[in-house]
């Protein structure tokens, strides 16, 4: 059984990442992480801050129905360490929240999301088209993708992150466009004081709609900047599992 947090196994790993190209000297071009515990996740982070090896991260939540991908780029974006999940900063062993024959695995639909959404950003990163994605996440209760990027964390435990950081110290994230606020024209003699300015300024330049004759099939609702809390407490993921086992009888 392939332990890559055993020592020995770990060195094998970085073996892989540092010359597993097609032609068996050249290093990988991405890594992509579906283990199911920190450890193995803080592992990869570990070796991937080492080497300076971009990989993309991937999980489901224990109670099935929430996932996310993170694409990680060691010194320009936050590493594994940098922001661990709350259970680990709260302190709470990974295991106590584990049931006994229960499997977040078990319900294939949160996994097919999670596992779609990943491969789709690593086509996106290895084909370069698109926007590549460094946090999506995914909630099955209400449909809901929240996506954003996080900055690396400049006090990270990771002595590798922080490294990275500093040789990476005025670089930006690929793909992020950033805008600079210019100062509105001010009249010198506004009894009102009102201020002309460039609609422009501020906002991001990007094709808001498709070409002439063509239009969305699907189009998005504008998010409400805060909502409503999701009641998950008389949710139970055995009782889904057999709910869709008898849908297939």
């Amino acid at each position: 059984n392939y332990n890559i947090t055993r020592s020995e196994q770990f060195e094998h790993l970085l073996d892989r990442i540092q010359h597993g190209a097609k032609d068996g000297v050249s290093p990988v071009d991405l890594v992509l992480s579906c283990v199911d515990n920190y450890a193995a996740r803080m592992t990869i982070n570990q070796a991937c801050n080492e080497l300076n090896q971009l990989w993309m991260e991937s999980g489901v939540s224990e109670n099935a129905v929430s996932g996310h991908i993170q694409f990680m780029i060691p010194g320009l974006t936050a590493c594994f360490e940098c922001a661990p999940p709350l259970v680990i900063a709260s302190g709470i062993d990974e295991k106590s929240l584990k049931r006994e024959g229960v499997c977040a695995a078990s319900l294939p639909t949160t996994m097919g999301m999670t596992a779609g959404l990943l491969v789709q950003n690593v086509l996106k990163q290895l084909l370069q088209f698109g926007d590549v994605s460094y946090f999506l996440g995914y909630n099955a209760l209400n449909d809901y993708f929240p996506s954003y990027t996080m900055t690396p964390n400049p006090e990270c435990p990771n002595r590798h992150c922080v490294q990275r950081q500093k040789e990476k110290q005025g670089q930006k994230i690929p793909g992020k466009r950033m805008v600079e606020a210019e100062v509105a024209e001010v009249h010198e003699e506004n009894e009102w004081g009102i201020e002309v300015t460039d609609a422009s300024v501020g906002a991001v330049a990007q094709n808001t709609g498709p070409a002439a004759g063509l239009q969305f099939q699907h189009v998005a609702d504008t998010l409400p900047t805060s909502g409503a809390a999701v009641d998950t407490s008389g949710f139970d993921l055995a009782d889904l599992q057999n709910q869709l086992k008898a849908l297939s009888k």
